[in-house]
Parts: structure tokens; sequence; C-alpha cells
């Protein structure tokens, strides 16, 4: 690595501590290294990135303006014959061909998506494929993902009896509307959290089609470690409603948590567990609203079992009318 350039100044001790770190370390020739890269915030690079993506003789990567731009941030200047290979969704297969070439000549090739993870709703799956079967080694480099870091702060510990903390990744539904509504229709009695993914310019369209699963609720994370990011849990049929009522709330790049629905034949008894145990302390109407939200349980439905528990015992401080 070269000194930092101006630009990158604040990444000085970063690159220094990447050295330090990670220099000693053993990486193999004739490698593709699949490196992890920020989602928004450039300060979750690894230490282990930044040094290898200095080592490689070759850089691919899904839009080389961008990764030029991220390695000029960095201070990182490729080593010199070294080159930044074009590796995106529209010729993957047969630029996979190239770094199989450059692998088996014993160089090491870094592979970087535009943000987070590669392959993981980004291209680098055809390719990683490809090295294998030349049977040539792949080496991950863990980091930042837009997948794990909404589903740290979704919450979904006991969501559903038998599936605590179980998700399946699910990425973008289909785009057609009608395609996108059966897809969400499979969900409906999916036991495991769902994460999906979204573009701003559908993620109204993708809110409208979530409707439907009622008291299901969504955590959405938009521009996740930037400085406008936004995270907030709703119930899917209040989606729509929620991103129209501030318009900054549609621009941005998108992650959703579906969580999971309840588990058959356990979600009455539990909605109920938790309803009596909030309303031994708060009004009725918020001890509702908050079973419903912890058990995805119908407000309606809790309502008129919380009216039925205060008849019966007196639980809850008095609270007259509808759920809101």
């Amino acid at each position: 690595m070269k000194p930092p350039a101006a630009i990158s100044a604040s990444f000085h001790s970063a690159l220094q501590a990447a050295r330090e770190a990670a220099g000693s370390q053993h990486y193999p020739q004739g490698t593709l290294y699949v490196v992890a890269t920020p989602i928004g915030n450039l300060a979750d690079v690894t230490l282990r990135a930044l040094h290898v993506l200095g080592l490689a003789d070759a850089i691919a990567c899904e839009d080389t303006r961008h990764t030029q731009g991220m390695l000029r941030a960095y201070g990182i200047e490729p080593r010199a014959g070294s080159a930044l290979l074009a590796v995106h969704q529209h010729n993957e297969a047969e630029a996979a061909q190239a770094v199989v070439a450059r692998l088996a000549r014993g160089e090491r090739v870094a592979y970087v998506s535009d943000a987070g993870t590669p392959g993981v709703s980004d291209p680098g799956a055809r390719l990683v494929e490809a090295v294998r079967a030349a049977g040539q080694r792949v080496l991950p480099l863990p980091g930042a993902s837009s997948v794990t870091t909404l589903l740290s702060a979704a919450g979904l510990v006991g969501d559903a009896a038998g599936a605590e903390g179980a998700f399946v990744f699910q990425g973008f539904l289909p785009t057609k509307a009608g395609e996108r509504a059966q897809a969400v229709e499979r969900l409906r009695g999916e036991t495991r959290a769902t994460v999906l993914l979204e573009a701003p310019h559908r993620i109204d369209a993708l809110a409208r089609a979530l409707a439907p699963l009622g008291e299901r609720r969504v955590t959405l994370g938009r521009e996740l470690t930037k400085q406008f990011e936004e995270i907030a849990t709703v119930p899917a049929q209040d989606l729509a409603d929620w991103l129209a009522a501030d318009a900054q709330r549609t621009r941005g790049e998108f992650a959703l948590v579906l969580h999971p629905a309840p588990a058959a034949g356990d979600d009455g008894a539990q909605a109920e567990q938790v309803l009596r145990l909030l309303l031994e302390e708060l009004p009725l109407k918020t001890a509702v609203r908050l079973a419903a939200q912890i058990s995805g349980a119908g407000r309606n439905e809790l309502y008129q079992r919380a009216l039925a528990l205060r008849q019966d015992g007196g639980a809850g401080a008095e609270d007259t009318g509808a759920p809101d």
C-alpha cells in the first residue's frame, strides 16, 4: 500500500492497523478472496479487507468506478500491474473465466460488490461457482451485510415457538404485481422471520403488497449505517401509511424483516399470556396494543379477550372505547 492521499487522511491509522493486524497472516496465491465491503458507513470495513484489497494482483468488482472511488477513500493504490475487472450480473459467466485464468497463473484476485457481502442478492455466486469448478480456492472475508444488520435490530427472540431467532432470506420479491402478491401469500404462514430487500422506486408497491398480512409486524431499515438511517417496526397493514407520512421515508435502499407468523396452535395461548401480564400493569387499550405488537395476534380479538378478562377478574385500569 502506498501512503494515503489527502482525501483518506482519516483512514491512515486504519491502513497502518491493517498492516500490523493482518499483514503477518498467510494469503495463498491462486485464490479468489470474496471481500465484504461497507453498506454505507466507510468505517465499517474490516482490517483484513483493507489489507487484501491492497495486496491483490487484481480486484474484480460489480462497478469499477464505484470500487475505484472506495479505494481512493481508503487511500489504497492498487499494486503496480494490477487491474480492476468488471464482473457484474450481465457478464458474470464470461468474466469469471478471465478470473479463473488469472488464478491459474497464481494471482490473488479479490472480488467486491458495490456494497455488503457478495453473492447475497448481489453478483458473485456464479463467479465463486466457476472458481470452485476449476479447482481453485475461494477464501471469504466476512463483514458488513444489510441482512444481519437489520436482523440484529429486529428483536426476533420468541416470535414463534420452536423457531426462536430463525429466519429465511427471500431478497427481492417479483416486480410484477400478480407474482408479488402470490409470493406474499406464500409468506402468510411462515413461522420464521423473512428478510426482504427493496429499491426505493418499488418500496410503495411492496408496502401495499404486504398490507393483507394485517397485524403481522414488519421491521424496516432505510439507509442502514448512513447519516439518515431509520429503523421502524409497524404492522404490515400500516406500512404504506407510515411511508406516506414523510417523503424522506421512501428514499434510500431498504431491507425489511417480516416477523414470523405465530406457530399453529400456539398463537392464542401465547397472546393471552402476554395480554394477562400487561393488563396487570397497564390500561386496557395500551395492553391490547402492546400484546398485538409482541404476539402478532389480531388487535380486535385481543381487545375482546381483554374485556372478558377484566369482567372476570378486574384486570387493567379503566379504559373504554374500541382499540386504536
